[in-house]
C-alpha cells in the first residue's frame, strides 16, 4: 500500500474539519430550536404564556369586582296592621348597612301583589317608606314596586338594594415540585393568600374598580384665608389660651 501525498493527506484533513464544523453548527441550530420551543410552552399553571410570566400577584390571581343584591324580608300576614317594633329595628338597621355600603343604587320597596295579604303589604310599604324618610333617606332614593305573589298568602314585602363585593382568588394550587422546577420564576400559588386576605378585608369593593371623585371645596374658608393672606395677615386660626403650648420659661 502506497503512503499518502503529503497534498492528499491535507486536503482529507480539511474535508474532516469541515464536517465537524458542520455537525456542530446543526447541534447549535437544533439546540437553538428546542429553547425557543420550551420558551413559548405554555405553563401548565396558567402563569406563563409565550416566553414571559405573570410577575404581579394581582394578575396571577385576579379579583373579581362584581355586584349582588342584599334583601331584608319583612314577614305581613293577612289583617295585620303596620309593622312590629322588631320589624321597624329590622328595617332601620338594614338601611344603616346601605347607607353606609359600596352602593349607588336605590332601595327598592317590593310589596306582594296578588296574593291574600296584599291589603296589608301595601300598607307595611308605605309605613317602610316614611321610617326611611325620618331616618334622613332622600325620598328620590327610594323606589315602590309589586311583585306577582302567586297566590301565596304569606308573601313578605321585600327591601333590597344592589352593593358591590370582592369575589377573592381561590389558593392551594401547587401543580409543580418546587424542589425539582429550576425556572426561577414566580410558582403558580405565590401571592394568593395575600389577595385573598385583600378582598375579605376591603372596605368598598367599588374602589377596585377605579377611585372616587372629589367632593367640592369649601370655599368660605378657603376665601378667608387666602383674603388674609393677600393682606399680610396671619393665615392660622387664633387660639385660646388653653390651646396655646406652654414651656417652662414661658
Amino acid at each position: 500500500m502506497k503512503p499518502l501525498s503529503y497534498s492528499r493527506r491535507a486536503m482529507t484533513k480539511h474535508l474532516s474539519a469541515k464536517t465537524a464544523a458542520r455537525r456542530t453548527a446543526r447541534m447549535v441550530t437544533l439546540c437553538a430550536i428546542a429553547v425557543l420551543a420550551t420558551a413559548c410552552k405554555h405553563g401548565d399553571d396558567g402563569t406563563r404564556v409565550a416566553g414571559w410570566s405573570l410577575v404581579d400577584a394581582s394578575q396571577r390571581h385576579p379579583i373579581l369586582v362584581s355586584q349582588k343584591p342584599v334583601t331584608l324580608a319583612v314577614s305581613v300576614h293577612r289583617g295585620s296592621s303596620g309593622l312590629t317594633p322588631k320589624q321597624r329595628a329590622d328595617v332601620i338597621d338594614f338601611a344603616s348597612h346601605y347607607r353606609s355600603g359600596s352602593t349607588s343604587s336605590r332601595l327598592v320597596i317590593a310589596a306582594p301583589s296578588g296574593g291574600a295579604n296584599e291589603v296589608a303589604g301595601v300598607e307595611a310599604v308605605h309605613e317602610i317608606r316614611r321610617l326611611l324618610v325620618e331616618n334622613g333617606h332622600a325620598a328620590s332614593s327610594i323606589v315602590a314596586e309589586s311583585y306577582p305573589a302567586d297566590g301565596n298568602a304569606h308573601s313578605p314585602v321585600r327591601v333590597s338594594y344592589v352593593t358591590y363585593v370582592a369575589e377573592a382568588p381561590e389558593c392551594g394550587a401547587w401543580p409543580t415540585n418546587l424542589a425539582r422546577d429550576a425556572t426561577n420564576v414566580p410558582y403558580a400559588n405565590l401571592g394568593c393568600a395575600t389577595q385573598r386576605n385583600f378582598a375579605m378585608h376591603v372596605a368598598n369593593p367599588a374602589d377596585l374598580l377605579g377611585p372616587r371623585g372629589m367632593d367640592g371645596r369649601l370655599a368660605e374658608r378657603r376665601d378667608e384665608v387666602f383674603d388674609k393672606y393677600l393682606k399680610g395677615d396671619i393665615t392660622s386660626a387664633k387660639k385660646s389660651e388653653d390651646e396655646r403650648v406652654r414651656t417652662e420659661n414661658n
